[in-house]
């Protein structure tokens, strides 16, 4: 069963013909009313008589994260096997939702999310600020999530597998401005496949609520707490690798080496040259550090998550765990007595 889901803020006058023109693939619609001021979720309980829809409300406003992620859990307990995210302004065209959501139901990825920059004549309609705020995030969205071809992570229009979406911890991903790329870090985590679609967005007369000046201390901040708790998890404690000491040995040389060129580059008296050893030695350790570094950098992004991981994560998928575990456990203790005897 395919569900779409709706947060909705501000978004009365829009509402209806978004979900008037959500086709009949989608089976259950779910728009929850994040404590709108216009009663949107009011609109929709009076004004639509589609059966696909139910609206769900909160008392207070918990953000475009919190919304869906309470859509989201709705549509689970519902049975949905395949949940997508639209927006509630129209900005989105609800006619592509089968071709988002296909490489899902073919088994060939775990999430699949809208790519405003695919066509460039796409990109150069979209507001100068909307363009320049996500061509300069994404590359540290790379860099937090680990996903190194994603090349629109702001984009809120995508579709997860229900399975993968059990996996997610809720309480930890960011419930606002931050949820996508927030939400592409925790996926990271679990190694879900992540694949773009190529889509058309529609710019008009719509107030964001976004003010980029107010969110860009949290982004940038969002970013570097990611990528620090992504690379301690990914790389030391879940895995020790040769990565991880390209990493530690880099970054300790591409450090000490800028430091202490800089420093007797300074400090040097303006009619005394600097001894030539002392020069070896900063250009030595910067150039080697910084060739690890790249070394790194390289491992990582080959490292991207390419095996969809639902497929292995059938209806009641951790019960059969729980069983193999211990079956598993009963065989080595088998093996034990067995070699005991012997």
């Amino acid at each position: 069963m395919n569900c779409v889901v709706i947060p909705a803020y501000r978004a009365a006058g829009t509402i209806l013909s978004v979900i008037s023109s959500i086709g009949p693939e989608t089976d259950l619609i779910v728009v929850v009313d994040d404590g709108c001021p216009e009663g949107t979720g009011v609109v929709v309980a009076n004004k639509c008589s589609d059966p696909r829809v139910t609206a769900v409300m909160h008392d207070s406003n918990k953000g475009v994260g919190g919304a869906f992620l309470t859509g989201m859990r709705y549509a689970i307990q519902r049975g949905a096997d395949i949940i997508v995210k639209v927006d509630a302004d129209g900005q989105m065209n609800p006619a592509q939702v089968p071709a988002l959501i296909h490489p899902i139901a073919s088994g060939q990825a775990d999430y699949v999310k809208g790519d405003r920059f695919f066509f460039l004549t796409n990109a150069a309609s979209m507001p100068p600020v909307r363009r320049f705020g996500n061509l300069a995030l994404s590359f540290l969205a790379k860099l937090s999530t680990g996903y190194w071809t994603i090349m629109d992570p702001t984009n809120g229009f995508f579709a997860i597998h229900a399975r993968v979406a059990e996996l997610l911890d809720d309480e930890r991903i960011a419930k606002r401005f931050f949820f996508e790329t927030d939400l592409l870090f925790h996926l990271g985590l679990i190694r879900a496949k992540v694949v773009e679609f190529p889509m058309r967005a529609s710019y008009g007369n719509e107030v964001s609520n976004l003010r980029v000046s107010h969110q860009l201390a949290p982004f940038l901040a969002g970013h570097t707490r990611n990528t620090f708790r992504r690379i301690l998890y990914r790389y030391f404690f879940r895995d020790l690798s040769l990565a991880s000491f390209q990493l530690v040995a880099g970054s300790a040389l591409f450090g000490f080496g800028l430091v202490f060129g800089l420093y007797h580059w300074w400090a040097a008296p303006p009619d005394q040259l600097v001894p030539t050893g002392t020069i070896m030695i900063a250009a030595l350790t910067f150039l080697i550090g910084f060739q690890l570094v790249l070394s790194f950098l390289n491992y990582d992004i080959s490292a991207s998550p390419r095996e969809p991981l639902h497929p292995f994560l059938g209806k009641g998928w951790q019960a059969r765990v729980a069983s193999e575990a211990e079956k598993a456990s009963a065989t080595d203790d088998k093996a034990e007595q067995i070699r005991r005897k012997a």
